[in-house]
C-alpha cells in the first residue's frame, strides 16, 4: 500500500520537470539551429547553403541510430548519470561548433553531438514518466517536450538574430551555456532514478515483438514524416501565398511556435483521460489543415492562414505529446527502450520529411508538398485506429499495468 502512495507531485517534481523541459529546448536548438543559419554559415565557411542543410540531416539520422545503440549499451548506467554526461557531450559539441574552421571538422562536431542528442532524446520521455504518478505521465510528457515548442518559438530565431547581430558562432556558444545550465539543473533537481528494466538484446527485441507499439512507431513514422516534409518548407510557402505581406511571415511562424506551446499543455490536461481521441482529433486537424494549404492557397486571406496556422500548432504538438505518451503507456517497465525506439524512428522522419520534402518540390511544386504531406498523416487515422490505448500485461512480467517507475524517487 505505502509503495502506491510514494509517488507524488511535490514541488521537486515540478522543478524537475522543468528543467528537463530547458533540456529539450537546448538539445532542440542544437539540431535545428543550422536551420536559422543556413546564409550566416554557408557564407562563413565557405560552402553552398544546401551543404549546411545536410548538418540537421545528418545530426538526426546519427542521433536516430544513437538511440537504438542507447537501449543495448547503456541501460545499467543510472539514468541521472547518462544524463549529465550526454548533456556535457552536447556542450562540448557546441563549443567545437564555435571554434572550429573548417567544414568537415564542423561534421564531425556535429556527429558528436548528434550521439549525445539521440541517447539523450531516448531517455528523457521514460525519466520524465518516472519522476510522476501514472495517472500524471502525460502531463509530464507535455512540461517536457513543451521545450521543443519553445526552441520553435524562441531558440532557432534567436540563434538568427545573434547570428546577424555578431556572428553565427555565437549562435554555438550560446547553445553551449544552455548546457550548462541544463547540466546543473539536472545535478541538482533530478533524483537518482532507478532503471527498471536492466537493458539488453533481449530486452529491445521484447520491445521490438510487440505489435501494439509498432502499431504507435508506424503512425509516428508517417506522421513525423509528412509534418517535417510540410513544415521544412512554411517559410517559403509562406512568403509565395498572393495575401501574405512579407513582414507577416515572421510572425505568422512566431504564432505557429505560441501555438505548439500551448497545444502542449492543452494536450496535457486532456491527454491522460483520453488519449486516442486526442492523438486522432490532431491526426485529423493537421491533415485538413494542410490539404487546405495545398488546394486553396489563392483563396485564403492573411487572417485565414493565421488560423489554420495556430490550428496547425496546437494539432501538431497533441500528435507529438500524445505518440509519446502512447508509447510510454503501452511500454510500462519496457518505458526506455520504447522510447529509444521512439526516439529513433522520430530522428529518423525529420531527416526523411525534409529530404522528401525537397524532391517534390524539384519534381513539383510546395503545394504540392502540403497535398501529399496531408494525404500521409491522413493514413495514420486507421492505424492509430486499432491501436489499444492500454498496456497489456506480458506473460513472466512482474510489474503491474501501467506501473511505469513508480517507486523511482
Amino acid at each position: 500500500m505505502s509503495k502506491q502512495k510514494e509517488p507524488g507531485m511535490g514541488l521537486r517534481n515540478w522543478l524537475a520537470l522543468l528543467i528537463l523541459s530547458l533540456s529539450t529546448f537546448a538539445i532542440v536548438t542544437t539540431e535545428l539551429a543550422p536551420i536559422g543559419l543556413l546564409t550566416p554559415m554557408a557564407e562563413g565557411l565557405h560552402r553552398s547553403e544546401s551543404a549546411i542543410g545536410l548538418l540537421v540531416t545528418i545530426y538526426a539520422w546519427v542521433g536516430a541510430v544513437s538511440a537504438l545503440l542507447s537501449s543495448l549499451f547503456l541501460g545499467h548506467i543510472p539514468r541521472k548519470m547518462m544524463l549529465l554526461g550526454l548533456m556535457m557531450i552536447i556542450c562540448v559539441s557546441n563549443i567545437m561548433c564555435a571554434t572550429f574552421e573548417q567544414y568537415q571538422l564542423l561534421l564531425v562536431a556535429r556527429t558528436i553531438g548528434a550521439f549525445g542528442h539521440g541517447a539523450f532524446w531516448a531517455m528523457i520521455g521514460a525519466t520524465a514518466g518516472s519522476l510522476v504518478p501514472v495517472r500524471y505521465i502525460g502531463l509530464a510528457t507535455s512540461i517536457v517536450f513543451g521545450g521543443v515548442s519553445v526552441a520553435s518559438i524562441l531558440g532557432v530565431p534567436v540563434s538568427n538574430y545573434i547570428a546577424l547581430s555578431t556572428d553565427w558562432r555565437m549562435a554555438f556558444w550560446m547553445m553551449a551555456l544552455l548546457s550548462v545550465v541544463a547540466f546543473f539543473g539536472i545535478m541538482l533537481l533530478i533524483p537518482g532514478v532507478k532503471n527498471h528494466s536492466v537493458l539488453a538484446r533481449s530486452t529491445l527485441k521484447r520491445v521490438l515483438k510487440d505489435g501494439a507499439l509498432w502499431k504507435v512507431y508506424i503512425a509516428a513514422l508517417l506522421a513525423i514524416t509528412a509534418h517535417f516534409a510540410a513544415f521544412t518548407f512554411i517559410e517559403p510557402w509562406l512568403r509565395g501565398a498572393e495575401s501574405v505581406t512579407k513582414h507577416a511571415v515572421p510572425v505568422l511562424l512566431f504564432i505557429f511556435g505560441l501555438a505548439g506551446l500551448a497545444g502542449n499543455f492543452l494536450t496535457g490536461v486532456v491527454v491522460d483521460r483520453w488519449l486516442k481521441v486526442t492523438v486522432l482529433s490532431s491526426i485529423l486537424v493537421t491533415a485538413i489543415v494542410l490539404l487546405i494549404f495545398g488546394m486553396s492557397a489563392k483563396f485564403l486571406s492573411e487572417g485565414a492562414i493565421a488560423g489554420l496556422i495556430i490550428l496547425w500548432g496546437i494539432a501538431v504538438s497533441g500528435m507529438f505529446v500524445g505518440l509519446q505518451t502512447w508509447v510510454l503507456r503501452l511500454a510500462a517497465e519496457d518505458a526506455f527502450p520504447a522510447s529509444a525506439v521512439y526516439c529513433s524512428i522520430f530522428n529518423m522522419a525529420i531527416g526523411s520529411g525534409s529530404l522528401m520534402g525537397s524532391w517534390v518540390i524539384s519534381v513539383y511544386n510546395l503545394n504540392a508538398v502540403m497535398v501529399l504531406a496531408g494525404l500521409a498523416i491522413s493514413a495514420t487515422v486507421a492505424v492509430v485506429a486499432v491501436t489499444p490505448s492500454q498496456h497489456q500485461p506480458r506473460e513472466n512480467s512482474d510489474v503491474a499495468d501501467g506501473s511505469v517507475a513508480q517507486d523511482s524517487i
